[in-house]
């Protein structure tokens, strides 16, 4: 069944693309569009032109933009009914479905005020849909929010979404953690296809370039209707600039440079579209030293370089598109160790000696300065090459998107040969996913579709804390939607297979691999295999323009990662030797979630909770002593073997947005956000869930001019933020797993703006950003770094987060003709 499943979906995909381009197609499928789709954009209080508007038609992946009267046109869209949606700085955002060949000209007036009414979502539906309108509870970070932020890498420029969290390993590592939830938990989408490394480990950071993200969309829920296994918590997708306007290269230059770290970053992009033949093509680098806080001073082994590369190239057409993909990240980064000195409290690094032993040393101050890197560090190469393709088939419509990703990921850990890969996995897959969109009937969208993937890892370097590996998954699902009146509703349902199988090895006593029989077992081979139904239901209903009402249930399911299936060896993440447990079961949740939106000119406020209860919850725990001692130890670290149980989230997201009219320039956003995570049957010290982010509140008051007088200013904003967190004592403290975490506050600043020509043609923009503005010394609750050694000079343990850190953010944009 599951090949089966694997062979329809690639033969759908290639024998319908064959059949695109060699058999005759219906006039209507292939013909283009009987007359450009035309139309104006204007303001709706003035009348007045809005030259500069984006277009954009996120399921075509066309866009263009307004001329000085307002004007636009698409020469090649394909027939059929469309969502289009309507962007202008400092106007509310508009969406609206159109059919694309009608011959009426398409005008549009936006209302002067900046709301979320309007917004698109790609993420975790069939097709685009309005955001306010979709029942998942799903949050959308656009340009400029990620612009006027300062962050050291992908996930920590979403950080302050409320009901997203990051577990931190200094700057360079942050994976993310939805409503409690993180690692395999989590899926991880780059534009749209989903993004395979090693996700289990807790130091493994996300493989994507901080600089290609345009616009992130982050789901808040099971998301495994589309995408399979692992979307437990919820789903992530990274999407980058969207497609230039016919006719148009642009291009843009940044450049960064944050204060903390000497954190520098340059970025160069160009994208076209010329007679069809559209492309995007970006190269970035970034360059860390130690950053600093006000209580370890500089944080020896925390610097990090990247270089890294993404775009595309392709041609969309009246039949569709078509785009050949690429990505490629590549880094290397320090790993923390935080021992000290007993005596001074400085950092201590391993150094060999002339006996070929290696001896630890503190830290000079050449050694905290400049960029270099020490053992142990990391490398980190991904690659990935894909197609995606959309097809206009008369009133259907299809897309095939085909990837090929390679994950190398090197940890050096001996620092008498700084070049030996102590650890090197070697993962490659290859994903692919089919979706059949139907026409509408009856009011009834609907989508038909199989996805999966077929996976190996290899171990290559001279220690192992995995087994090698070969994965094989696919699912078939089915998703609807239908508009009754002011009700939207929502639902479908999946089923899929997966198949494990891990290698059996074998070590001598010089530990290296041998036949079976002839050494000790590392790992006993294993094949598991998991099937299970995924669905959700759920309705949206809008009480007037102003307020809307969201329910949604939802049953997701996560196989066993790797680890938790056949580890066995110390992980450096979690500073434990682990044992994994072949015959574990697939979680399974259930969440229900409810919300409600409410909008107007003066007032945004979203109120969203939810309740999710997971079957076969897996974690580790202790292994005790032979003999009824604490627990069992290896080479001085304590064994954990993974287990299940059950295990209950609860929690939710509280926003309010004041914009007094007619003060549109004025904004006061607050949020909160909060999780309680529990094991159920469990004795006390182990009842609550480890490692949940702490109870968050966020406040910042922020003013936008679109102009400033006469002056050559334009899009001007600033801005003081305040954010809150919590203690956090709700912990897994059996076996000092974890330990609590103190609050505390930090405050913000921002200031930006572009900077116009004479003609209002934008020269640059300029972003200004000043975080932890009182140097307060803290450690996150999520940050692994709490937990390395003690300073016995002050008595604290571990290392502190990032101190004040003054980010400048410069980007020019060019045109070419």
């Amino acid at each position: 069944m599951l090949r089966f499943l694997i062979t329809t979906g690639f033969a759908l995909g290639s024998g319908l693309a064959v059949a695109q381009v060699s058999a005759p197609a219906p006039t209507a499928a292939r013909a283009p569009t009987s007359a450009p789709v035309t139309g104006r954009i204007t303001d709706a209080a003035t009348g007045e032109a809005l030259p500069g508007a984006t277009i954009y038609f996120p399921d075509l992946r066309q866009a263009t933009a307004t001329n000085e009267n307002g004007q636009f046109s698409f020469t090649d869209l394909p027939r059929g009914r469309f969502l289009m949606q309507v962007r202008f700085v400092g106007y509310s955002t508009l969406a609206r479905t159109v059919d694309t060949g009608a011959a009426a000209a398409l005008n549009v007036a936006l209302e002067p005020t900046a709301t979320e009414i309007g917004q698109v979502v790609v993420t975790g539906v069939s097709a685009s849909t309005e955001l306010r309108r979709s029942p998942v509870p799903t949050t959308v970070v656009g340009q400029a929010q990620l612009q006027q932020g300062a962050a050291t890498n992908a996930v920590d420029a979403l950080a302050h979404v409320p009901g997203l969290s990051q577990i931190t390993t200094g700057a360079a590592i942050s994976k993310p953690v939805i409503r409690g939830l993180g690692a395999n938990r989590v899926i991880t989408l780059n534009n749209g296809a989903k993004q395979e490394g090693q996700q289990w480990g807790d130091e493994h950071g996300i493989e994507i370039d901080e600089f290609s993200i345009d616009r992130a969309e982050i789901i808040k829920g099971p998301g495994s209707l589309l995408y399979g296994s692992d979307g437990l918590a919820g789903v992530i997708n990274f999407l980058p600039p969207e497609p230039v306007a016919e006719g148009r290269v642009l291009g843009a230059a940044a450049a960064t440079y944050q204060t903390n770290n000497q954190q520098q970053g340059y970025s160069l992009w160009n994208a076209g579209n010329l007679g069809g033949l559209n492309w995007q093509l970006r190269g970035s680098g970034k360059l860390a030293g130690n950053y600093r806080n006000r209580y370890d001073g500089r944080v020896y082994n925390s610097g990090f370089r990247e270089l890294d590369g993404s775009g595309y190239v392709g041609v969309n057409k009246s039949w569709g598109y078509s785009h050949l993909t690429f990505n490629s990240f590549n880094q290397q980064l320090g790993l923390i160790e935080g021992a000290r000195d007993s005596l001074t409290g400085r950092f201590l690094k391993a150094v060999p000696t002339l006996d070929g032993d290696v001896a630890d040393v503190p830290v000079t101050g050449a050694d905290l300065r400049g960029y270099g890197l020490a053992v142990p560090r990391q490398q980190v190469n991904h690659l990935r090459v894909g197609l995606d393709n959309s097809f206009i088939l008369g009133q259907h419509r299809l897309t095939a998107n085909l990837g090929w990703q390679q994950n190398l990921r090197r940890e050096f850990g001996n620092p008498a040969d700084a070049d030996e890969t102590s650890l090197f996995f070697q993962l490659r897959t290859v994903d692919y996913a089919v979706r059949w969109f139907l026409p509408e009937i009856n009011g009834w969208n609907t989508t038909f579709g199989v996805s999966g993937m077929q996976q190996e890892n290899q171990n290559k370097g001279v220690e192992f804390l995995i087994p090698a590996y070969r994965l094989l998954d696919g699912g078939v699902f089915g998703v609807t939607k239908k508009s009754f009146g002011r009700l939207d509703v929502s639902g479908g349902l999946r089923y899929d297979l997966r198949h494990i199988k891990a290698d059996a090895l074998y070590l001598d006593a010089d530990e290296q691999p041998v036949p079976a029989g002839q050494g000790e077992t590392k790992f006993g081979g294993f094949t598991s295999n998991f099937r299970n139904v995924s669905g959700s239901l759920g309705g949206a209903y809008l009480l007037g323009e102003k307020l809307v009402l969201k329910a949604n249930a939802a049953r997701g399911f996560r196989a066993p990662n790797i680890a938790e299936l056949g580890s066995n060896g110390k992980h450096e993440g979690t500073v434990r030797y682990e044992i994994g447990e072949p015959n574990l079961k697939a979680e399974t949740s259930f969440q229900l979630d409810g919300g409600l939106a409410f909008t107007s000119e003066h007032v945004d406020l979203s109120v969203d909770a939810f309740r999710n209860r997971i079957s076969n919850y897996i974690f580790p725990s202790v292994l005790g002593a032979p003999g009824g001692g604490d627990s069992l130890s290896v080479e001085g670290d304590r064994v954990f073997r993974y287990g299940q149980g059950d295990a209950r989230l609860a929690g939710g997201e509280i926003s309010l947005d004041l914009h007094p009219h007619p003060l549109d320039w004025l904004h006061f956003e607050n949020s909160f956000s909060m999780v309680r995570a529990v094991q159920l049957d469990q004795p006390a010290g182990q009842r609550n869930l480890p490692f949940i982010p702490a109870d968050r509140f966020q406040s910042e008051l922020r003013v936008n001019f679109t102009k400033v007088g006469r002056s050559r200013l334009r899009n001007l904003y600033a801005r003081t933020a305040l954010e809150h967190n919590f203690a956090q004592n709700r912990v897994f403290s059996a076996f000092d797993t974890e330990t609590r975490t103190s609050g505390y506050t930090l405050v913000n600043l921002g200031l930006g703006s572009d900077v116009v020509s004479a003609k209002d043609r934008t020269l640059f923009s300029l972003y200004l950003t000043l975080n932890n503005v009182f140097d307060v010394a803290y450690q996150n609750h999520l940050s692994r770094l709490k937990y390395t050694d003690v300073n016995y000079t002050t008595g604290r343990q571990g290392a502190f987060n990032m101190g004040r850190n003054l980010s400048v953010k410069l980007l020019v944009p060019l045109s070419f003709k």
